[in-house]
């Protein structure tokens, strides 16, 4: 079965009717949530929140919450649970956000997950790309980047029309350090340490919905907003 549709949630029979659309997209490196998340937020015209982009935004400012993230990624250190919450609810409260979001890749522990779950009331739809790691391997590891004007390939899906050069600038391409297999490996058993606990989790609350992401980018959207509208 593609889609995998949980149990609704208890004690709140009401609440898909008068819901805010609040979407967590979640997915292993390479499964195509970003690319998702942000046609998630053209349909259904809310915003598409990165965690990657709130902590570059937040690093900038410089109240004591800033600075001591700063501080901690400087040092090559883990950035705690209540912190990383604590900024990712920041950004959730404003108002621009009023309307619903998409989530993208967060939360990455149980900690988070409960977290952010107080924070919502589990008004929340979590939407799971479930890809192999094998085929993760093989979309991280086909990605090359131009040296000269910053341009993406891949040696599968997108690749150059001549072998390891731009064609847009003639620039030489490369592969990204976070892009070789040994390190992809490392990222994996990271994700793979974590997400289960949250999948658990939200299977509990009723509110996880799993997509088979080994097809077509149009196919699984198509699939993602099934799972919204059921």
């Amino acid at each position: 079965m593609v889609l995998l549709k949980k149990a609704e949630l208890k004690g709140d029979v009401n609440w898909r009717k008068n819901r805010k659309m609040n979407l967590i997209l979640l997915g292993a490196p390479g499964s195509g949530k970003g690319t998702q998340a942000l046609k998630l937020s053209d349909k259904y015209k809310i915003p598409h929140i990165s965690t990657g982009d709130i902590f570059r935004e937040a690093i900038k400012k410089k109240d004591a919450l800033s600075i001591k993230v700063k501080q901690i990624v400087e040092e090559g250190g883990l950035v705690p649970d209540d912190i990383v919450v604590e900024i990712v609810l920041r950004e959730l409260e404003q108002e621009s956000n009023s309307k619903g979001f998409v989530l993208d890749g967060f939360p990455r522990t149980l900690g988070q997950a409960e977290s952010l779950d107080k924070s919502f009331k589990k008004h929340l739809e979590v939407l799971y790309i479930k890809l192999e790691e094998e085929e993760v391997i093989k979309r991280l590891s086909g990605r090359r980047i131009c040296k000269k004007c910053g341009k993406g390939y891949h040696l599968i899906f997108n690749h150059p029309q001549k072998e390891n050069i731009c064609d847009s600038c003639s620039g030489e391409l490369y592969q990204r350090k976070d892009d070789e297999e040994l390190t992809i490996k490392k990222r994996l058993l990271f994700y793979e340490k974590h997400i289960g606990d949250v999948l658990s989790f939200y299977e509990k609350q009723g509110n996880l919905f799993i997509v088979e992401g080994n097809k077509p980018i149009g196919e699984v959207f198509s699939l993602l907003c099934k799972a919204i509208k059921e």
